[in-house]
């Protein structure tokens, strides 16, 4: 015990606390061992120290993020257009033109504030309280406000709030698979261990974000906030640069090359107009007209909705989408890192082997079921297995234990205590043991408890005849050699062997009979008396959607590398069982992974499919060097360790319910079911969001592309302007805009996930894409350009022809978002309601283009004049030519074998 602590008590030293013993760290600490610090110091420190809590970003402000949509390529085009119209006087034209800017802004700001009010909903609604010990009173405080010095009190079901020192401990377990990975939980001693030793074996200390399994302890808290092994952690998420998506990045690339291309649009129109002798004033209206038709306006806005919309579909899934353009880049992704504890499997301990002394080789049985509910066989060569030895093993997994079992009101079965007891449990109960009747029966009389270093426990109970039964549990090796050598205890080690090597955590148990009841419970002054009684062999069990998830990514071309904190062979049978790993691949753990080089690492990675033991400095190189290989990487994660690769990931994905709160920070997107067949889902919808924005891109460019070369045919033939430049608008904002949105709701296609990822560096325009621009475009041009020299042709009024010729370029318009819905299959094989959006943009636009022909405000402001019913019956038989094109194209593309070959089906 130390002194009580005084006013002037200095900040703690930064100290290798685990390798000082328990009077050492209150002496440094000025704090005492059983009273804790005073509510006066406690206060005083608070105020020097700061409340416990990580730092956290300031919330962006509204204009921020109303002011990150305009970053784009194409909005920085579309602003130039507005200024050389204002310039000019055209303020309708300008206004139209910033309209698309605005309306595009206020979807993706929106879009993301919800995605932000989305996340601070999946916070704790209160926050954590914990018990400490001030004035030698237990109280019980917010975590935030603990300081370094309190004396933390802690039992069973409790989280650690704050980075402690035990001081006192009795069978203490605590549970760090958020922080380490390991999903045992480890035990407990107040024991110092060498300076060297690394964070997961520190059994004498407590850290910030775990858990009391079992036990009890008192702990003198070291660290706090930003100082706890957490906010290390924390710290390294934020050095991890913010990566740009693969969609941004083509956004980027392709803006520059429309830059390019609309400037030299815009000269060459200027000098085909002014060479011709037009007007000055009306060849540069038309060429600004040309530049903006070149540029999609719609493309922002429909970049943008197609993203929220699959956003909005995600969430509907369980997956809330933290930043837009992370819905495309799961469409990409070729490699997901997925954390194993929790994520690929359920975090619940299942007994699956058993084996018990009987014949030479013994008795091996099978257990059927998985988590903590008592439902599933026992069974030997599929029969069921029974008889005493069962019966007794069953017993002694039920007594020898501090856990117990628990049902919820929805039927869901957990366990308070100590997950490996919990299973131990629910063993005994498939054995058909009453868990609660046998510790009733046999009440304990003296216990040892579990220790780290004896790696065993054992309890002392009344026999019901005066007498004293010791049941014995620990790891083999511990019990085995407490047992007269014999063929019984050579079978059951190499038993023990074999389970270990199918990466089973195996427990022994022995039992001695006919003791006194005052028998010490110390198993070594029993050596003699004690007889074997059999094995249990326990794993973390792969949840079930997660098998059928992996098969999914697989079939998807997307690969499934596992990166946990747990044993090497434990994590490569898991991922054997779920099909990650093959007979080809292996597991790394984090000594190895330290010993390769960069280009060993490289070279290895493609039959690595297990990374296990290993650090947050470490999961970052992994991302990285699978990045350098040319991956688009998705990095699933709910613990602490897990924030800084899912920082660096191209797209970090944490588990809502398990996750903590660094490691959802980090991400863009969280899973609220913490089911990783929901990530499978979001992947899906990726795809079909990034399919989606082909087809707009597709439709946009095929109309684009018709409009300049019409006009470019007629400067070039010396006729007259085919079209205005409001006729133009028209058709690039009213035209376009009814569809283009609606577009990108299409629904998916079917084959998304077999198809394989989008490469990093496809361009959003492919050659494919290019091919059927062109086609569609050469098909309208013929027909437009057609009609029209042939109607200017015979002298008909220049009015009348202008309005022809921009009814039919819609049209054309009209049939070729029929033929951009699928790139292989028929129009009239999807049928007309399976995108009701579209089939109603359809007809918006066709009521819009009679308008703009017949009603006559709009008729002059447009200089349009009305069409004989005839006529409008003519033009549209002329632009379908645009869908028999195309169908005979796909035609002959299935009759090839074209879906079949295709890597890439985006559209």
């Amino acid at each position: 015990m130390t002194a009580a602590p005084t006013p002037s008590a200095p900040s703690p030293p930064q100290a290798a606390w685990h390798a000082l013993d328990g009077a050492a760290v209150a002496q440094a600490l000025q704090s005492d061992m059983t009273r804790g610090l005073s509510a006066a110091e406690a206060a005083r420190r608070l105020a020097a120290h700061g409340a416990n809590t990580l730092p956290e970003p300031p919330p962006r402000p509204a204009w921020h993020v109303l002011l990150q949509q305009f970053r784009s390529p194409l909005i920085y085009i579309l602003f130039v257009a507005a200024l050389i119209a204002l310039a000019l006087g055209h303020l309708g034209d300008a206004a139209v033109i910033l309209a698309v800017v605005a309306v595009n802004a206020a979807i993706g700001a929106a879009q993301e504030g919800r995605a932000e009010r989305s996340m601070a909903a999946l916070r704790q609604l209160s926050a954590l309280r914990v018990r400490v010990r001030r004035d030698g009173a237990e109280t019980t405080v917010a975590a935030r406000e603990l300081v370094p010095g309190d004396l933390l009190v802690l039992a069973a079901g409790d989280a650690v709030g704050a980075d402690a020192r035990l001081v006192d401990a009795a069978q203490c377990r605590a549970a760090e698979a958020a922080l380490t990975g390991e999903s045992v939980p480890v035990a407990k001693s107040t024991s110092p261990v060498p300076e060297a030793t690394g964070l997961a074996d520190r059994h004498d200390m407590l850290y910030s974000g775990t858990y009391v399994t079992g036990g009890r302890a008192l702990a003198l808290v070291v660290a706090t906030g930003a100082h706890t092994e957490v906010g290390r952690i924390a710290g390294l998420t934020e050095g991890a640069a913010d990566q740009r998506t693969p969609l941004e990045r083509r956004i980027e690339r392709f803006g520059r090359w429309l830059v390019g291309a609309s400037l030299v649009l815009f000269v060459a129109v200027m000098l085909l107009g002014l060479w011709r002798g037009l007007p000055a004033v009306e060849v540069l209206m038309v060429a600004i007209s040309q530049m903006v038709s070149v540029v999609p306006e719609g493309l922002p806005v429909a970049v943008t909705i197609a993203l929220a919309v699959g956003m909005q579909r995600m969430a509907a899934r369980g997956a809330v989408i933290r930043r837009l353009s992370a819905v495309e880049t799961l469409g990409s992704t070729t490699v997901i890192c997925s954390d194993k504890t929790g994520t690929l499997t359920r975090n619940e301990m299942t007994v699956t082997r058993l084996w018990w002394p009987e014949g030479a080789a013994g008795r091996r049985a099978d257990v059927a079921g998985s988590g903590y509910a008592p439902e599933g066989a026992i069974s030997r060569d599929g029969a069921p297995a029974a008889g005493p030895a069962l019966t007794a093993l069953a017993e002694a997994a039920a007594l020898c234990n501090d856990a117990t079992l628990r049902q919820a009101a929805d039927g869901r079965w957990s366990v308070a205590g100590d997950p490996t007891e919990g299973a131990l449990c629910t063993l005994a109960a498939k054995a058909g043991v009453d868990v609660a009747a046998a510790r009733a029966a046999a009440p304990r009389l003296a216990e040892l408890p579990f220790d780290a270093d004896r790696q065993l426990m054992a309890t002392l109970h009344d026999d019901g005849r005066g007498g004293a039964r010791l049941l014995v549990k620990g790891a083999p090796e511990a019990v085995l050699k407490l047992l007269p050598p014999g063929e019984a205890v050579a079978a059951a080690r190499a038993e023990a062997e074999a389970l270990a090597a199918g990466a089973l955590r195996v427990l022994a148990f022995a039992a001695a009979d006919g003791l006194p009841a005052d028998a010490s419970p110390e198993p070594e002054a029993h050596a003699g008396r004690l007889s074997l009684l059999g094995l249990a062999g326990q794993i973390d069990p792969p949840r079930e959607e997660a098998r059928a998830a992996v098969a999914a990514c697989h079939a998807a071309g997307v690969r499934v590398v596992m990166v946990t904190g747990d044993h090497r062979l434990t994590g490569l049978a898991i991922a054997r069982a779920l099909g990650i790993a093959g007979p080809e691949d292996r597991a790394v753990d984090g000594p190895t992974l330290e010993r390769l080089g960069e280009a060993e690492l490289r070279d290895g990675l493609a039959h690595i499919a297990v990374f296990a033991r290993v650090q947050p400095a470490q999961k970052l190189r992994i991302v990285e060097a699978l990045q350098a290989g040319g991956e688009v990487v998705a990095m699933t994660g709910d613990g602490v360790n897990d924030a800084p690769a899912l920082a660096r990931a191209d797209v970090g994905v944490a588990m809502g319910i398990t996750g903590t709160e660094v490691a959802k920070s980090a991400a863009r997107i969280v899973v609220t079911d913490d089911d990783f067949a929901t990530i499978v889902g979001a992947v899906e919808q990726g795809r079909v969001v990034y399919g989606n924005l082909k087809k707009v891109i597709l439709y946009l460019f095929a109309t684009s592309l018709d409009e300049v070369a019409l006009l470019l045919l007629a400067l070039g033939g010396g006729q007259p302007l085919p079209l205005l430049a409001v006729q133009i608008l028209w058709i690039n904002i009213v035209t376009e805009g009814t569809l283009t949105v609606n577009l990108v709701m299409d629904p998916p296609d079917g084959d998304e996930m077999r198809r394989p990822p989008t490469p990093r560096d496809e361009p959003l325009v492919d050659r494919a894409m290019l091919g059927r621009i062109a086609l569609m475009a050469t098909t309208a041009v013929a027909v437009t350009y057609g009609w029209y020299a042939t109607r200017v042709g015979a002298g008909l009024p220049i009015e009348q022809v202008r309005t022809e010729t921009f009814t039919l370029m819609a049209m054309c318009q009209w049939f070729n978002v029929l033929n951009c819905q699928s790139r292989w299959r028929s129009v009239f094989s999807l049928g007309w309601l399976r995108n009701p959006w579209l089939a109603g943009g359809l007809a918006l636009g066709i009521a819009l283009q009679v308008a703009v022909v017949h009603w006559a405000p709009l008729g002059a402001l447009f200089h349009t004049v009305a069409l004989p019913a005839a006529t409008w019956g003519l033009l549209a038989v002329l632009a379908s030519a645009v869908l028999w094109v195309e169908e005979a194209r796909k035609l002959l593309a299935r009759l090839r074998g074209g879906p079949r070959r295709a890597a890439h089906s985006s559209n």
